[in-house]
């Protein structure tokens, strides 16, 4: 029996786990580390803790499974997007990452899309500049902090800066250089152009690759502290979200995702290159080789309702350590007594700006409607709620593009909750599925693993044999009709507000 590891290096942890050819979780291990935010709408973290969790999860796993390490036929490497680990010549990480989710270059986008053209931009990258992409973030230390960039050598993604740890290779593939906004999408190649006009050199950036190629093997001080063998595979990868539609079978036609994880995402697969020229959606390169995918983006999606959870049910998570449950469980619980609707509130998902479709970073997370009658629940279910109006957004936009839709497969931590699909199913009004892996990213890469490892002939191939539908929840019309109301106030109400939100973000 051949064995496959896929690691995801997310933004809450990495997650490692085992699994065997025909699909099955063998074991997994999570590792958690903190999230630095030293200034209002910043988001930082220490690649060595994403280093320090992958051998250790990896080191975990390993003595769980009792699997021998001669029977790991591969790594795969699936990570958080867009974030900027900066190396100095000794290959030595110069500050903490600025991971996807920091919204301070602004004025960055701004100097990249006055460089370049904002349409040779869309152009080559496929997309506008944004304040979440690798490149703004570089562009801010070489403004803000230049003796630190002054020392550059290498600029790395999340996973890529573990995949350096594991195999000493400077490496990347389509799907997460996508997001750095360096890449020429249409071309799968470095963009020369663009590189070359931020003032930055090529040598800065890793090898590309497609995903199921193998970058590197695992070396000797990596097999002492994760306990694989040395000249163990490693194939490239990709970026969680191209991992985790992989991981979900989303490597064909009609098929798309809807994950709820920090952020929220809907994911199309696309046979070619289809950009939105409005910039609402991003384009990126598939994990499939020579394939495309469209991805619209919310930013605080399982983040808004973490942020309620740590910061207003103390006693949910009190009573849930007692009960031995989750306190997603009673949350959910709590919010199924509410009709649909919330009784009257609103909740905008944009703790951390937005992205889809409104590319504003200065927008603010906003309860509307609230008033003396309504309790912790209503606000649980409006959370729940706002979160799904916001990947409506993005499925419209999706589909106001040509793409094909034939099935909705729900993902990530928020497509386990029974309520969670539910209400996709119904502010969606399309059948809502789930398969029988779960373990998204995880399993993604280490299916592209296997790929890499001849363990299967192609990425189609790996998904057609490990992955099922396990189950589906069709939509409730009248809870449809219902939501639609909402759905449209929803949309108003960030038009309404656009202009306060500038005026907040200079009161800051």
């Amino acid at each position: 029996m051949a064995y496959l590891l896929g690691v995801d290096i997310g933004t809450s942890g990495t997650k490692t786990v085992l699994f065997d050819e025909t699909g099955n979780t063998v074991a997994s291990d999570l590792q958690e580390y903190p999230l630095y935010q030293p200034k209002n709408g910043w988001a930082e973290q220490d690649p060595e803790d994403w280093w320090r969790a992958t051998y250790t999860s990896i080191r975990n796993v390993l003595a769980k499974s009792g699997v021998s390490p001669d029977e790991v036929k591969g790594v795969g490497l699936s990570g958080q997007m867009h974030g900027a680990v900066l190396l100095d010549k000794d290959n030595q990480v110069l500050r903490r990452a600025i991971i996807w989710c920091d919204q301070r270059s602004s004025a960055e986008c701004e100097q990249i899309t006055e460089l370049i053209g904002a349409k040779r931009l869309i152009e080559i990258t496929a997309n506008p500049a944004l304040t979440g992409f690798t490149a703004s973030k570089v562009m801010w230390v070489k403004n803000n902090e230049p003796e630190i960039f002054d020392k550059v050598r290498k600029i790395l993604l999340p996973k890529d800066y573990v995949r350096f740890c594991l195999t000493g290779e400077f490496a990347t593939e389509v799907s997460d250089a996508s997001g750095m906004q360096f890449l020429d999408v249409p071309n799968r190649c470095w963009s020369d152009e663009v590189i070359s006009k931020l003032g930055l050199d090529k040598s800065m950036l890793g090898k590309v690759y497609e995903s199921q190629e193998i970058t590197g093997t695992i070396h000797s001080k990596a097999a002492e502290l994760t306990g694989l063998k040395v000249g163990t595979p490693v194939v490239g990868g990709a970026g969680d979200q191209a991992a985790g539609a992989v991981g979900n079978g989303i490597v064909k036609k009609g098929i798309i995702s809807s994950t709820i994880g920090t952020s929220g995402v809907v994911f199309a697969y696309s046979d070619d290159v289809n950009i939105d020229p409005l910039g609402r959606v991003h384009t990126f390169c598939h994990a499939v080789p020579n394939k495309w995918h469209i991805m619209g983006v919310t930013q605080g999606a399982g983040l808004s309702l973490q942020w309620f959870r740590n910061n207003f049910c103390r006693e949910e998570i009190a009573t849930a350590e007692l009960m031995g449950v989750d306190p997603y469980y009673l949350m959910d619980q709590a919010a199924e007594k509410v009709e649909p609707g919330s009784n009257g509130i609103i909740y905008l998902p944009y703790l951390m700006g937005e992205r889809t479709p409104h590319l504003d970073p200065d927008c603010r997370g906003v309860f509307f409607g609230l008033s003396a009658k309504h309790t912790k629940r209503e606000m649980i279910r409006a959370v729940m709620e706002g979160v799904v109006y916001s990947l409506r957004d993005c499925l419209e936009i999706i589909e106001g593009l040509g793409v094909e839709i034939s099935q909705v497969r729900a993902s990530g931590g928020g497509g386990k909750s029974p309520l969670w699909r539910q209400m996709q199913a119904d502010v969606f009004n399309r059948d809502i599925c789930t398969i029988n892996a779960s373990e998204g990213p995880a399993f993604g890469v280490a299916l592209l693993a296997g790929v890499g490892a001849g363990v299967y002939r192609s990425v189609e191939e790996a998904c057609e044999a490990t992955i099922k539908v396990k189950s589906t929840q069709k939509p409730n019309t009248a809870a449809h009709e219902k939501y639609n109301g909402y759905y449209k106030l929803y949309r108003k109400l960030y038009t309404s507000l656009k202009d306060d939100f500038k005026t907040l973000a200079k009161l800051v």
